[in-house]
C-alpha cells in the first residue's frame, strides 16, 4: 500500500515585487491556511514519509508554514525541491511521483500547483469516498489537499485511474465541519 498526498501551495499576493511568477509569496490568508492544513495533517495521520515541493517561493512557504504546525506531532519527513514540478503536467508530476520509487517512502507529498495538481488527482481517483470525489471534481482550492492511496508495493505502478480517493480537504471544507 502507497499513499499520495497532493498539497495545492496556500493563498498567495497577485504579483511579486521581482514580478517573476515563481517569486509570489503567501499572503496573511495563505499563512493561516497553510497553519489549518498542516495542523489537520498532523493530527490524521499517517503524515508523508518524503515530501516533493516546487521551487516557487509560494509552494515551498506552504510546506514551511504547514510542518511548523504538524511539528511535535510527526517525525520530519525527508524534503526535497523539485524543480520539474513547477508549472508540471499530469503526466509529468507522474514521472515524478514514479522516480520515489528509488527512495520508496510508503507515504509521499507533493507540494505544487493547478491545474497539473487537480488535473492529477482527478486522474487517478479511479474510486473512493464519492463526497470527496464529488468535491474535488470542481477544483483543488489553494491549500486543498487530496489523499489517494494505491494497492501497491512500488510507486512505478502508480497510474492513472488505479487511486482510491481516502480524502479530499480544505480550509473552506474544515471550516464548514
Amino acid at each position: 500500500m502507497r499513499r499520495l498526498m497532493l498539497l495545492r501551495h496556500a493563498k498567495t499576493e497577485r504579483d511579486a515585487p521581482s514580478g517573476r511568477d515563481q517569486d509570489r509569496r503567501l499572503d496573511e490568508r495563505g499563512h493561516r491556511d497553510a497553519a489549518e492544513i498542516g495542523g489537520w495533517i498532523g493530527r490524521n495521520p499517517p503524515v508523508p514519509d518524503s515530501v516533493l515541493v516546487s521551487p516557487a517561493v509560494r509552494a515551498h512557504q506552504t510546506w514551511d508554514v504547514a510542518w511548523e504546525a504538524m511539528k511535535g506531532l510527526a517525525p520530519k519527513p525527508h524534503v526535497e525541491l523539485v524543480p520539474d514540478l513547477y508549472g508540471a503536467e499530469p503526466a509529468q508530476l507522474l514521472r515524478t511521483v514514479r522516480m520515489a520509487s528509488g527512495s520508496d517512502p510508503k507515504r509521499l507529498m507533493l507540494v505544487g500547483h493547478n491545474p497539473g495538481m487537480h488535473e492529477l488527482a482527478l486522474a487517478l481517483a479511479g474510486s473512493g469516498d464519492a463526497a470527496s470525489r464529488k468535491a474535488l471534481t470542481d477544483n483543488l482550492p489553494t491549500s486543498g489537499l487530496a489523499v489517494l492511496d494505491f494497492a501497491i508495493d512500488d510507486w512505478n505502478d502508480v497510474a492513472f485511474r488505479r487511486g482510491r480517493l481516502v480524502q479530499f480537504v480544505s480550509p473552506k471544507l474544515l471550516k464548514q465541519t
